[in-house]
Order: structure tokens, then sequence, then C-alpha cells
């Protein structure tokens, strides 16, 4: 009896515990006042890296660094810069890596080609790897010995297998 009206009050704190913190949640305030900012501040995010992350734009990222950096975008944003000022802030205080697309210039030039560069050097080194192999592998008929060996063995298997299944040994 004690134990089943400990489990009714266990189980009455916990329902109200799971209510109470329905109660006081709130919903989530924008962060700017103006919706189109914060329209505009995403958008200025959405187009660049986390430096931390790296995979993920700062829009997306929870990084401590991304969140200041969108912040700051924030307020650049506030001040009246335009998007492209931003990013062209943005790119000269941490370089192209900032930006999600970088832009094809002389200096990424190998960031834009470098994987159809590895793609071409992997399908060359396949076919030359694959003419090798069929170099070497060369249909010549097996030697006196190898052909007596190969016999005696195979002639041991039969005896192995027929032994194993119950049945007689013929010999060959």
């Amino acid at each position: 009896m004690r134990v089943k009206l400990k489990l009714i009050i266990l189980l009455l704190s916990f329902i109200v515990s799971i209510h109470a913190a329905g109660v006081l949640a709130k919903e989530a305030e924008p962060l700017a006042a103006d919706p189109e900012m914060e329209k505009r501040v995403n958008a200025i995010t959405a187009e660049l890296r986390c430096l931390v992350c790296q995979n993920q734009t700062i829009a997306d990222s929870h990084a401590a660094l991304a969140v200041d950096l969108k912040n700051q975008v924030r307020q650049m944003v506030g001040s009246g810069k335009t998007q492209d000022q931003i990013v062209d802030y943005m790119v000269k205080r941490y370089g192209d890596f900032v930006r999600y697309r970088p832009p094809v210039k002389p200096t990424t030039y190998l960031l834009w080609a470098g994987p159809f560069i590895l793609l071409v050097v992997g399908v060359v080194l396949l076919i030359s790897n694959l003419r090798k192999r069929k170099q070497i592998i060369v249909d010549a008929p097996l030697s006196a010995d190898e052909n007596d060996r190969l016999q005696s063995l195979l002639g041991a298997d039969a005896t192995v297998a027929g032994k194993n299944s119950g049945g007689e040994v013929k010999p060959s």
C-alpha cells in the first residue's frame, strides 16, 4: 500500500513539473525590433561561413564566434551598411574563406578546379593501373612440375571430399 502511495505521489509531482515548465516557457522574441532588418541580417549571414564549424553558415551555427559575427552583422545593418560593404569587411578581416561561395579569381582557382583535377588524376591512375594489371596476367601453360603438383592437389581434395561424404573414392 505504501509503495502505491509513493508511486502516485511521484507520478503527480512529475505531471505538475511538466505543466509548470510549460507555463514558465516564453515565446522566442525576435532579435531585431524590425523584422525587415532581421531578414537582411539572415540573408547576409547565410552567405558567410562559420569559422569554427566550417561546414555551416553563420546563420545556421550556434558557435560563440558565429553568434558574435551575426551580432556584428546586425549592428552593421542597423548602421545602414549595404550587404556588399558588410561582406567586403568580413573578407578583409577573415579572407575569402569566410564566404560560403568564394569568388572565382586567381587566388581561388585551385579551390574551384581542385575536385575536378583530383577526379582526372584518379581516373588516369585507375586506367594505368588496370592496364599494368592486364599485362601482368598472362595465360601461359603450366610447366610439367606445376601440372603434376596441381593434379596431386586436386586428387587430395577429391579424396578428402569423398571420405567426408561417406561415398567411395574412385582412383583417377
